[in-house]
């Protein structure tokens, strides 16, 4: 799977790469038809401290599978758009299987 990460206006780790890899991957075992994926991290300017997005786009055949999660750090909203997206993905699964 392709894996691309846009850090919007910051310059991301390679902690957090890898972390927002390894993450992805795993994906690919629920779900074989994952072409790629589109990762954006943003930092939202408001006073909160819940003030870091972190936006996923799954490239599947078909259509593609999007969420957005915003946490107080990098990695919580990741993981959270991965259960987001995981969801996404038994339902496509079972939409395929009706068809």
């Amino acid at each position: 799977m392709n894996i691309n990460i846009n850090a919007v206006k910051f310059k991301t780790d390679k902690k957090l790469e890898e972390f927002i890899q390894e993450k992805l991957s795993k994906l690919s075992t629920i779900h074989d038809g994952i072409i790629g994926s589109d990762v954006t991290l943003r930092l939202d300017s408001n006073e909160k401290t819940q003030n870091k997005i972190a936006e996923i786009r799954l490239v599947i055949r078909g259509n593609d599978l999007f969420a957005k999660k915003e946490t107080k750090s990098f990695e919580e909203s990741v993981d959270s758009a991965i259960d987001a997206l995981k969801k996404q993905i038994a339902k496509h699964k079972e939409k395929i299987k009706g068809i």
